[in-house]
């Protein structure tokens, strides 16, 4: 990878479809006066509602958001990793959570599909059965870019170490993880997780979450945040508002991590 800044999106999307794609431009210009090339947007950013209208607000591929998405990338001129849309399956009671990396040259470079449900019941905190409404994936993504390997993975993904592994594997340099993470588990484990998948990866880590309470009975976290190779957070929002966080991810600090590190070399297979 060579030096970029980096900067991750904080907003909160409802049911207005052109408000979300609206506040989601004005962020990525923002992102980019700031002398952002790589801008991560949130989980769901461009329409969040009912999950039993999920299925019918799905698109295809291309389709309305991806093509915003490589208009907004070139206009702007960044790598833009589209948080996560409704995508159509096969089957019509359900669909995929998906995200979309985006290049200046207007081109979808890569697409991803949420491996992990989140399927928690949390007594008088949170329940949510994503199952009902969505399909899994099954595919590992990573993408080569001008500014390094980039690797995707969604939210509830961020639980499931062996898939950041997997990413590693592939050669991830900068990992993007779009969430919606709740308030209630946010506040135990997303700093913690974050910071967790970075280190044992030796990668950069770009997670731009959803803030506030939402019509689901419970709050998202907030917090975006962007983390290096060593577990430092180099930037992270607070709960209560939209904003763009940025810092600069640099080639030196990640090499330099690896080669005084070398832990992704000294791994041993057992049983």
């Amino acid at each position: 990878m060579r030096d970029l800044l980096t900067s991750a999106v904080q907003m909160k999307a409802g049911p207005d479809r052109a408000a979300n794609l609206s506040a989601a431009a004005r962020a990525v210009h923002e992102a980019r006066r700031a002398g952002a090339e790589l801008v991560v947007l949130p989980e769901m950013f461009s329409w969040r509602g009912p999950p039993a209208e999920e299925a019918n607000r799905a698109e295809s591929i291309p389709g309305p958001t991806s093509r915003w998405a490589c208009e907004l990338s070139a206009r702007e001129g960044v790598y833009l990793v589209a948080g996560s849309m409704l995508e159509k399956s096969s089957d019509p009671r359900r669909c995929f959570n998906t995200s979309i990396l985006t290049g200046p040259g207007g081109n979808t470079m890569a697409v991803y599909r949420k491996i992990h449900l989140f399927d928690v019941d949390l007594p008088g905190r949170v329940t949510i059965r994503e199952s009902r409404s969505r399909c899994a994936g099954d595919r590992v993504v990573c993408a080569d870019t001008p500014l390094g390997r980039i690797g995707l993975a969604i939210c509830y993904d961020l639980r499931f170490p062996e898939l950041f592994r997997s990413l590693a594997d592939h050669g991830a340099e900068i990992v993007a993880v779009p969430s919606a993470f709740t308030a209630p588990t946010g506040k135990a484990h997303w700093e913690t997780l974050l910071r967790a998948r970075a280190v044992e990866n030796q990668c950069y880590l770009a997670a731009a979450d959803q803030f506030g309470p939402t019509e689901y009975g419970f709050a998202d976290y907030g917090h975006s945040m962007l983390v290096d190779p060593w577990g430092e957070v180099l930037a992270q929002a607070g709960n209560d508002h939209a904003t763009v966080v940025t810092a600069r991810f640099e080639a030196k600090r990640l090499d330099r991590v690896r080669s005084e590190l070398p832990a992704l070399q000294h791994r041993r297979e057992f049983s």
